[in-house]
């Protein structure tokens, strides 16, 4: 007899991390409804991740505990889900948690029927009574005797319940008069939360936001607001000042737990780093302060080094925030004694001014531990050392790389390897719009390299696109996951941003097609908008029978607004009328509840943008020094609704350019010479072209 539960048989990690529980697992199927069917059982459903610190604590509290495991196992049929692996399951049941209890997140804890409607809900749960929370026997032994004694109850919430999961995310808030008094709305509305001391939004805890950042820079950049332009930068450099950052490793932890950015929640997140990438290349390359830049090529940097597939192109998911569950980011924080043991008595005296690392340190758990983050400049340290800068930049360095080599010593936090489609998406789009904005080859190549593999691995006509390519240690999953709304929406943009770092038209056919998948497959002839899953076929299990459609940053970007911002791409390309009237319909079916949204709303504001503001493209025509310079004058400033091309002389025929671009460029007599030139298009007009950097500027301006 097998020591594992039937978790033995998954792939995701998250999931194969309880095999050993003496809880009968199963994974969300088809055989466990069946089983809770057949043996009038309600349902436990744990949705947690690999890199959830709480799921890991209620693991070893509760489901690794035999007595416990026993009375589960007696009333009721065990269901685990890995959120990453299965977003659909898991809005719905957080959308049940927060209706019933008023807050969501994970681990997430719920009570259902045999037929999957939730009736009790909950986050994490204590073993026994404490917390000023009751203990989990206590709850699972009271939900049996419901299920006995009172399922009428039960049974009238679990109606009630369902109901409000697809009222969460279903608006009847249609507007047809959508304007730009709209995007200046919920940019005011993150401007009211914006705390001018520290950064942010809001207090604590303090979550990044990088579609209302990105929204922040191109209304500074395109109307010259200062106020936005003070909020996105103010909350970029206290970011990356603070302990939210890795200061020695590189790249985001999750969200900070306090409004000073100092103590992170540790884990970190593929498709944070990515956006936040975005966030710091975008105001580069509207602001030019090389801080951003800097900023931008260390995060590469981590991602380079802990999560991407060199060989085969991919973007892992998540590292992991502990080692083990009696720590606290114990990886990533010092004492002072841990500094001085590896510092000289001169590098321990500026890192530990620079850093902040005192005897008393940041960590509950262990008071003398400390985060790293930057609590005096350069120029601070050195005046109260009594050093000089240069000198200060030199020990400095010294440290920061005998810290880092010091911890590469110590147990390593677990890095999930899961390669997830929508993810690596936003990864391939970041890694394109770094490479061109800071003139780099390689974060270019290994884009396309991942692309390519999403693209081969996990797209087909016929079946659409996957949500998951491969699963860590080559692990074989027993069922392929079908992509949600999030995945095309995302691949359709990476494909249209391939296609305009390479001019290669394979990338522009891809990002038709799964474009065109994306609308038959989710978008509502009837009603308007996308919902953010299938209805799969065959049995539809639990609360999957609930539409939904999104409409808010979560934090990856919202799938509606995402999904309306790729087609608007698709048609300033190809012309395709269609496209631009579902992305309109999309957004006019939000429009009359989005201003509530604020912050939460960055993707709806750039989409809103990208429809009222005209297309304009800047096309780079020549592969020498001239068109390099054109090219950087073409990114100056980050707009929402402008992209810069640059094709080589060869490219530009009517066969390899989209349907828009091939009415015009072709015919262009400067083609016939050898200097390279420059070309703005805006909407359907273009200008005359130019080879002069000035003059482009100007042009550009004018637009």
């Amino acid at each position: 007899m097998s020591q594992f539960n039937s978790l033995e048989h998954a792939a995701s990690s998250y999931l194969r991390s309880a095999m050993h529980q003496p809880v009968k697992w199963h994974e969300w199927s088809a055989e466990a409804f069946a089983l809770a069917t057949s043996e009038d059982k309600p349902i436990l459903l744990d949705i947690g991740a690999v890199w959830c610190h709480w799921c890991h604590v209620m693991d070893r509290e509760s489901y690794e505990d035999a007595s416990l495991a026993q009375v589960i196992n007696e009333h009721f049929v065990a269901v685990k889900v890995d959120r990453d692996e299965r977003p659909d399951v898991d809005s719905r049941y957080q959308a049940a948690v927060q209706a019933m209890s008023g807050q969501g997140g994970w681990p997430l804890t719920a009570i259902l029927t045999p037929d999957g409607k939730p009736f009790f809900g909950g986050t994490y749960f204590p073993r026994d009574d404490r917390y000023g929370r009751p203990g989990f026997e206590r709850v699972l032994r009271t939900l049996a005797d419901v299920w006995k004694t009172k399922r009428g109850d039960a049974l009238e919430t679990a109606g009630s319940v369902l109901a409000a999961i697809e009222h969460g995310e279903s608006f009847s808030g249609r507007s047809s008069s959508l304007s730009l008094e709209l995007a200046d709305k919920l940019v005011a509305s993150a401007m009211n939360q914006f705390d001018r001391r520290n950064g942010g939004f809001g207090t604590q805890p303090k979550f990044p936001h990088p579609a209302a950042l990105d929204m922040l820079i191109d209304v500074a950049a395109r109307t010259g607001n200062e106020d936005a332009k003070e909020a996105a930068t103010v909350t970029l450099k206290k970011m990356a000042a603070g302990g939210i950052y890795d200061h020695l490793g590189g790249g985001f932890h999750r969200y900070s737990v306090d409004e000073r950015w100092v103590v992170p929640h540790f884990e970190k997140m593929l498709y944070d780093n990515a956006e936040l990438l975005k966030n710091y290349v975008h105001a580069f390359q509207t602001f030019v302060d090389p801080e951003f830049a800097r900023v931008a090529h260390d995060m590469m940097r981590w991602m380079d080094e802990w999560l991407t597939d060199r060989e085969r192109g991919g973007f892992y998911a998540s590292q992991d925030a502990d080692v083990s569950l009696d720590d606290d980011g114990d990886y990533f924080t010092w004492t002072r004694e841990e500094a001085a043991a590896v510092l000289t008595e001169n590098e321990l005296a500026v890192a530990g001014l620079y850093f902040d690392i005192g005897e008393m340190g940041d960590m509950h758990h262990n008071p003398k531990k400390n985060v790293l983050h930057v609590k005096y400049t350069v120029g601070d340290v050195a005046q109260k050392l009594s050093h000089s800068v240069e000198d200060v930049q030199r020990e400095l360095k010294s440290a920061r790389k005998k810290l880092y080599a010091a911890r590469l010593q110590r147990p390593t936090p677990f890095v999930d390897k899961t390669v997830y489609t929508g993810w690596n998406a936003l990864g391939v789009s970041a890694y394109l719009e770094a490479a061109q904005v800071l003139q780099l080859e390689a974060p270019r190549a290994f884009a396309l390299k991942t692309l390519d593999r999403i693209l081969e691995e996990g797209w087909s006509e016929h079946a659409g696109l996957a949500h998951v390519i491969a699963y860590a240690d080559q692990k074989e999953s027993r069922q392929r996951v079908a992509a949600v709304l999030d995945d095309y929406a995302f691949v359709t943009h990476a494909c249209v941003d391939a296609w305009q770092a390479t001019g290669e038209m394979r990338y522009f056919n891809a990002a038709l097609e799964v474009g065109g998948a994306m609308v038959k497959r989710f978008y509502d002839v009837t009603g308007g908008g996308f919902f953010d899953a299938e209805i799969p076929e065959g049995e539809v299990l639990g609360a999957l029978a609930a539409r939904r459609k999104p409409l808010q940053d979560t934090p990856t970007p919202a799938g509606n607004p995402a999904a309306a911002a790729a087609l608007l791409r698709l048609e300033a390309l190809s012309g395709g009328a269609d496209f631009a009237e579902k992305a309109e319909d999309t957004l006019e079916h939000f429009g009359g509840v989005v201003e509530h949204f604020g912050l939460y709303a960055g993707t709806y504001g750039l989409a809103l943008e990208r429809l009222l503001l005209p297309a304009v493209q800047v096309i780079v025509i020549g592969n020498d020094e001239q068109a390099q310079q054109l090219t950087a004058m073409a990114i100056a400033r980050y707009a929402v609704n402008k992209s810069v091309i640059t094709l080589r002389r060869e490219q530009v025929t009517r066969a390899n350019l989209p349907a828009v671009l091939a009415e015009t460029l072709p015919e262009l007599p400067q083609l016939q010479s050898e200097a390279s030139f420059a070309v703005v298009c805006r909407g359907n007009t273009c200008q005359p072209p130019t080879g002069d950097g000035e003059e482009l500027l100007r042009e550009l301006s004018a637009v």
